[in-house]
């Protein structure tokens, strides 16, 4: 399971394709209508949120808005549009790694996209995060 601290236009369709699936999956274990993945180190930040549920809907309403902006017909019944915005800290070691292991994935799977993200100077953070200086986050699996 990756839920991306990277902002979902940057992924390749497989990989959006797998954020949207993994992060409905998340959301039935925050919701606790699931027995797997219960203690999957991708979960730690939102099970710190005050309300996981609505911000893993809030996570999902932003992968749902590339979808549509990619012509995707992703079911937007399976979401809650019903949220608080909130906001979560991710750090720069964790953008750093992220945007590492996004561009191995691209360079195999998707060559064009991988020519255009790394001729930026920076990704942009999926919307419900904030930058913050710091090393890779403690839950992330190296």
């Amino acid at each position: 399971m990756r839920i991306w601290s990277l902002h979902p236009k940057y992924l390749d369709a497989k990989g959006l394709v797998a954020l949207w699936r993994e992060t409905l999956l998340a959301k039935h274990v925050l919701e606790g209508k699931t027995k797997g993945y219960k203690n999957h180190p991708q979960l730690n930040r939102f099970k710190l949120m005050e309300n996981p549920a609505e911000a893993i809907n809030q996570y999902l309403s932003a992968v749902l808005t590339e979808s549509k902006a990619r012509g995707y017909k992703f079911d937007e019944s399976k979401i809650d549009r019903d949220y608080q915005l909130s906001f979560l800290d991710v750090t720069t070691g964790q953008m750093a790694y992220e945007t590492k292991h996004l561009f191995s994935k691209l360079e195999t799977r998707d060559p064009e996209r991988h020519k255009l993200c790394s001729s930026l100077k920076s990704l942009e953070v999926h919307p419900m995060f904030k930058i913050v200086e710091g090393e890779i986050e403690g839950w992330e699996i190296l």
